[in-house]
């Protein structure tokens, strides 16, 4: 059974009583708020008690840390996140209630039904991206609803329902929700091949963007150094505005410097002006996802320096690069990365901030068909670091396969120091007695690697402690 996204939205007033399935996830709890400061009766469920699930609750929302038949009892419209089987208890018991059953994209549907859309897709970048188009719009006096895919500290919160009738959306193409959207502007970040399990070629999977760009009442800001977004500007003629650092864009930025400290660069504007802009967070990725938050924020009516004020304000968002502590001059970062080009930028940006310390990278990779297709490319990324270790996969929705192993990943790490680091389970025990004094530790994937840190974290403290 596929959950399908329904030939008409209803107005929120007719929904009902709402049930999200899988609600401690980003984009599930993101919709939950937003319909529920719109006054809609909202509970939700997950595998086990979260933060999240706290967080919820302290604005209102029922939530219950397991799943079962009785938590979707009277009903009305059930949502269910795409990492949730159709054998899920609330799900058969949702289908033979005759509940109205609804995939992610279509509860965003419903939530942003009467505002004017702001779009991000992308392979890489969404999230950031909208994060600094969200400041941008604040800083200028526009109060804009956001639903973004991670917790973005300068915001307090991954979604909230502003005053001015209008949203800026992560709009996700992994299951094709993007194309339901119909955004009155789009921001396109890159186009990288990713999700061949729903695209099945590169070529589907840039095709889908073009189609995207067609969903779009009005202009299409894209980067022009992304040779993705090239060959999409050329098959949509006439659609698209062009960002980037190189000469050929349509606003152009010019004098990127990265510190360990943070991001610099200027930008020409169309009326021959120059704005200066300084990002608190490390990277040239940044930099070009700023550059796009921006100028986008412009087309919207935003004033430059108004807009640049608000993505200086942008310190990151939660699995993004986030700094989680140090100890004993051993700091540890954990960041969501699990595609080869996401992995090369945020090992970029830990080599700018690490200096001349070590940098230690402990990756899990993310789905055995991603790993399948991009192993070597991964491997090679991954060499940028001083010792690399590899994790066993995190098969999500997908079943383990014994000829696609992290081992394929390790062949490809070439010459640096390697291990396979084995299952998170303990990891953070078995990483310890690799660290020296000075290191910079960096944990990536998509997957429950993020737990590594904290415990890493413990146990240095602890080690510290004993020494007295």
């Amino acid at each position: 059974m596929r959950v399908l996204v329904p030939d008409s939205i209803p107005p929120v007033t007719e929904l009902g009583s709402v049930h999200f399935v899988g609600i401690g996830g980003a984009g599930l709890s993101a919709i939950a708020r937003l319909l529920k400061q719109q006054g809609v009766d909202v509970s939700g469920s997950d595998q086990q008690e979260s933060d999240v699930l706290s967080a919820l609750r302290s604005e209102g929302i029922e939530c219950f840390p397991e799943h079962q038949a009785a938590n979707v009892a009277g009903k009305d419209t059930v949502i269910v996140s795409t990492a949730v089987p159709e054998t899920n208890p609330e799900v058969v018991a949702a289908v033979n209630a005759g509940a109205r059953l609804w995939p992610r994209s279509a509860g965003l549907m419903a939530a942003m039904r009467d505002e004017t859309r702001l779009s991000v897709a992308g392979t890489h970048g969404k999230t950031t991206t909208t994060s600094m188009l969200t400041l941008a719009l604040h800083a200028a006096g526009i109060d804009a609803s956001f639903a973004i895919g991670a917790d973005v500290p300068a915001l307090g919160t991954n979604a909230r329902r502003g005053s001015v009738g209008v949203i800026a959306v992560e709009s996700d193409e992994s299951d094709g929700a993007f194309l339901h959207y119909a955004p009155d502007l789009a921001i396109i970040t890159n186009i990288d091949a990713d999700h061949l399990d729903t695209w099945g070629t590169p070529e589907a999977y840039e095709a889908a963007f073009a189609q995207f760009v067609d969903t779009v009442a009005g202009p299409v800001v894209v980067c022009a150094d992304d040779d993705g977004c090239q060959r999409l500007v050329a098959r949509t003629p006439g659609r698209c505005i062009t960002t980037g650092f190189g000469a050929n864009a349509d606003v152009c930025g010019r004098d990127l410097r990265v510190t360990a400290t943070g991001t610099e660069f200027s930008v020409d504007l169309p009326d021959r002006r120059r704005c200066d802009i300084r990002l608190s967070v490390s990277g040239q990725h940044y930099a070009v996802d700023a550059l796009l938050a921006f100028v986008l924020a412009i087309e919207f009516g935003a004033e430059p320096e108004l807009a640049a004020r608000g993505l200086a304000r942008y310190t990151g968002a939660s699995r993004r690069m986030e700094f989680k502590g140090e100890v004993g001059q051993i700091s540890v970062t954990d960041s969501y990365a699990h595609h080869p080009t996401e992995i090369a930028a945020d090992l970029a940006a830990a080599r700018a901030i690490a200096g001349s310390r070590r940098l230690v990278v402990v990756f899990q990779p993310h789905l055995v068909s991603r790993t399948r297709i991009f192993a070597e490319h991964m491997g090679r990324e991954l060499a940028v670091a001083d010792l690399v270790g590899v994790a066993d996969i995190y098969l999500a929705r997908e079943a383990a396969d014994p000829e696609v192993t992290p081992q394929l990943v390790l062949d490809a790490v070439d010459g640096v120091e390697s291990f396979a680091a084995g299952s998170i389970d303990g990891l953070a025990q078995r990483l310890v007695g690799r660290l020296l004094q000075g290191d910079y530790v960096l944990t990536l994937g998509a997957g429950d690697i993020t737990k590594v840190g904290p415990e890493l974290l413990d146990l240095l403290a602890n080690k510290e402690s004993s020494r007295g």
